[in-house]
């Protein structure tokens, strides 16, 4: 069943919101097939993730199906505008969508190329041939979450017709590809509209920028005429300009229609100062962390799963014993030919999981996938759950679960480094997010073991500036200090101090590798720059204007580029 909504004057529907969502966790090809039936689906909302209605837990493929019916009465604006518009909301994490059986659109991409794109809202356009007009069409939504919640969420999700504002494209045109501006600290911000009106579009330009602490810094406007069917840029002159980001918001205004349009820049973000701040202590309680572990029998176990074999590889999963003696699990995947190879080690994002297929880097690389303590299948010892995990213990530098996160990676690469296969000399590590601070940690605390390292979008940093920019993970500390008052806030970056990426980026001695989203709302760019801006090895970074906390394709080629000559491979 569909419900319209909106109507223009009392026949034209402008919405409809499909209703009675089905949803079947898995991946098959036929569920695809707008005649499939769907009675042993289960029944689902669209608005929030599949965690919250009865599959916890759950990461993987899963298929989210939809019938509606599209009113013929709607067919002369489809054909007017080129098509229906088709909104989903957002998902969590990567998603291909059809509309009977034709698919049209996707955004992220599923393994093994995975990339994320969770808060990214979907809107397809959904041409008027593909439609089935006064009958009923299949939407068929084929989902991959990588670890967490999973799914639809967030909403809106609705077919609707296109209007005037459609006809509007509203950008901008910066000369620098990754939207980095250097040099002097006045700009001009290049805004784009693309107008398929048929006659002369007139209306008033306004920009707003803030720095990414909030900040105020620009407001700006400008009246413009744009011919029709065609494109005209315009610019607003901006001073003042220090390192960081910033966030612009465009608005245009007119009777003919209006359009928003949001962006974020940056400006000589390598001079973002952050200094380090280490405890007079720091080095001596990391000493005495490893040498902690060095007392622990890692109990090396590795079981080849036959079912997960190939004939270019062989796949084993690895048990190991790390601080504490916790139990650790991996997946180890090695080339088939016998041999002494390169090994790359990846490791987790907050709550996600390692999986064997996220680790196969070809047939002249051993990969490894390590879940640290609480995440994938390293749960039997140490486990507190998502929320909460980032506060566990935080009140004993001792104890907080972050030292025994650390060291579970160093002992990662104490078994590559036993390993008679893998060649020790040439050991990398990456990882996303909380992966990209693992492999900051690793980096420095490992670093004469590790020949390369690629953190993206990294997590754990720079504290005190972090909760000032992002709202999470600074409401679960605001909850734990101001609202249950379990320590104070000095304490809380007492702690935090020894776990700060940015105080262990100058111990890395290794090439390094980092991609960042200027769209991050989870780790924003401002910290991930204030580790990197304290790594004294070689290293690059690569920014993408459009992109959040998942990053497009390209960096996975960068990344395996800068990983590869390192290791000295083809």
């Amino acid at each position: 069943m569909s419900i319209l909504l909106a109507l223009s004057g009392t026949v034209v529907a402008q919405s409809i919101v499909p209703a009675e969502w089905k949803f079947l966790p898995g991946d098959k090809q036929e569920y695809i097939d707008s005649a499939l039936n769907e009675y042993w689906w289960n029944d689902i909302s669209p608005l929030t993730g599949w965690e919250k209605q009865g599959f916890e837990g759950y990461d993987g493929y899963a298929w989210y199906r939809v019938k509606v019916v599209v009113p013929a009465s709607m067919k002369r604006n489809a054909i007017k505008y080129g098509g229906l518009m088709l909104n989903l909301g957002k998902i969590d994490d990567a998603d291909e969508t059809w509309f009977n059986g034709h698919l049209v659109g996707r955004t992220g991409k599923m393994p093994p190329g995975y990339i994320g794109a969770y808060n990214v809202p979907r809107s397809y356009l959904i041409p008027p041939e593909y439609i089935r007009w006064g009958g009923k069409n299949t939407i068929a939504v084929r989902v991959y979450d990588a670890g967490g919640d999973g799914g639809l969420w967030g909403g809106p999700v609705e077919l609707t017709n296109r209007g005037n504002p459609d006809l509007l494209t509203l950008g901008t045109a910066f000369d620098e590809e990754d939207m980095i501006l250097t040099g002097s600290p006045g700009a001009e911000i290049p805004v784009t509209i693309r107008s398929e009106f048929r006659k002369k579009y007139r209306g008033a330009l306004s920009i707003k920028i803030v720095t990414d602490f909030g900040e105020e810094f620009h407001q700006g406007y400008r009246e413009v005429a744009v011919k029709k069917n065609s494109t005209a840029t315009f610019t607003f002159r901006v001073t003042g300009l220090r390192p960081g980001f910033y966030r612009a918001a465009l608005s245009l205004e007119s009777k003919m229609g209006n359009k928003k349009h949001t962006f974020n820049f940056g400006y000589e973000p390598e001079k973002i100062a952050s200094p380090a701040d280490p405890q007079p202590d720091f080095m001596e309680f990391w000493q005495r962390a490893k040498a902690e572990l060095a007392t622990v029998d890692p109990q090396y176990k590795l079981i080849r799963i036959d079912s997960l074999c190939t004939e270019t590889h062989n796949v084993y999963l690895v048990e190991m014993r790390s601080l504490g003696n916790a139990l650790i699990r991996g997946w180890y995947q090695v080339p088939a030919k016998p041999g002494r190879y390169p090994a790359i080690m990846q490791v987790p994002g907050y709550s996600s999981v390692e999986l064997p297929s996220y680790i196969n880097y070809g047939d002249d690389v051993i990969g490894f996938g390590l879940n640290i303590r609480g995440h994938g299948n390293s749960k039997d010892d140490i486990n507190p759950g998502f929320p909460g995990y980032i506060l566990t213990n935080l009140a004993d530098k001792e104890k907080y679960i972050y030292r025994g996160a650390y060291m579970d990676c160093v002992r990662g690469i104490d078994f590559l480094s036993s390993r008679p296969e893998v060649d020790a000399s040439r050991i990398a590590v990456e990882g996303s997010s909380q992966g990209g601070a693992l492999t900051f940690a690793t980096a420095a605390l490992a670093s004469d073991r590790i020949a390369v390292c690629a953190p993206q979008v990294p997590f754990l940093s720079d504290f005190r500036d972090y909760f000032r920019v992002a709202a999470w993970p600074a409401n679960e500390f605001i909850d734990l200090v101001e609202n249950r008052k379990a320590l104070t806030w000095e304490h809380a970056y007492y702690t935090l101090s020894y776990f700060d990426i940015k105080n262990l980026a100058p111990m890395i001695k290794a090439p390094l590798i980092m991609g960042v989203g200027l769209l991050d709302d989870v780790c924003p760019p401002h910290i991930n720059f204030a580790a990197y801006n304290l790594v004294t090895s070689e290293k690059k970074y690569i920014a993408y204007p459009r992109a959040g906390h998942g990053l497009p394709e390209h960096f996975w080629h960068a990344k395996m580029g800068w990983i590869r000559e390192h290791l000295g491979l083809k």
